[in-house]
């Protein structure tokens, strides 16, 4: 039947192989030479696949950088600085920041999924996930200061402090305003204690590898804020419900008078 059927295809008999026999045809495909062909298609399509992939993944890193690059470029340009040079230093030490963040975080995701795939016992890969949690916290520990230490050599403390605001939209003074709007009568000690705790929020969220992760960060701290009035006498569901009610007045009234 095989026979048969190839010596009645044109495309094998007439088109491409003249006088080629449908008894010839069965025999190439199980010569050792087509089998050395096969694996050399088989080796070039692999090549070719491979090398796509690899120029993604370059143009994947390129975009990456062009887009860190913009982020920081927009960061920087809040200082307000007059020398290209140390603007332009400024720039590639937040970029260079961001890529090493990026870096740290996404190692973290590869070890933790390969100790998910490793280990069957829950018990163990927790264990082991824990130690590559502690692993990654020194090591942005020692980034963290790695990256401060190089920008006090190009900028002044007061625009360190507006880099770190940028890195973390700007969340710790956005938080703050909002305590100091909603709870009129906070004594001088629970001021300091509020923005020192939103400080030490800045500094892990920075670390973080995405938006996300940065204002879950903030989210953990507010939620000890809120537990640290809350004991000082302070009902945080009712300082909260009357400071939206004064904020729509406002809007009222500011309604009313352009009008």
């Amino acid at each position: 039947m095989i026979r048969s059927s190839l010596a009645n295809n044109n495309f094998f008999a007439g088109n491409i192989f003249p006088g080629l026999t449908a008894y010839f045809i069965p025999s190439f495909f199980t010569n050792r030479n087509f089998k050395f062909l096969f694996t050399g298609i088989v080796f070039l399509v692999s090549a070719i696949n491979c090398n796509a992939q690899q120029t993604a993944d370059e143009q994947k890193l390129a975009d990456y950088r062009k887009a860190i690059t913009e982020r920081s470029a927009k960061i920087v340009k809040t200082l307000e600085l007059n020398d290209t040079g140390t603007f332009n230093k400024a720039v590639q030490e937040v970029s260079n920041q961001y890529f090493s963040l990026n870096t740290i975080h996404e190692n973290f995701k590869a070890a933790v999924i390969a100790i998910k795939g490793q280990s069957t016992e829950k018990a163990a890969a927790d264990e082991a996930i824990k130690k590559e949690e502690e692993k990654k916290a020194a090591i942005l520990k020692q980034q963290h200061a790695a990256f401060l230490g190089h920008l006090k050599i190009l900028l002044t403390t007061a625009q360190i402090e507006k880099v770190k605001n940028g890195m973390t939209y700007n969340v710790l003074n956005v938080t703050y305003t909002a305590y100091m709007d909603m709870l009129l009568n906070l004594t001088t000690e629970q001021k300091e204690k509020i923005y020192n705790w939103l400080v030490e929020a800045r500094e892990l969220a920075m670390d973080e590898g995405s938006s996300d992760d940065k204002h879950k960060v903030f989210g953990k701290y507010k939620g000890r804020i809120n537990n640290y009035l809350s004991a000082a006498g302070y009902d945080m569901k009712k300082e909260e419900k009357a400071w939206l009610e004064r904020i729509k007045e406002r809007g009222a009234a500011k309604t009313n008078i352009a009008s």
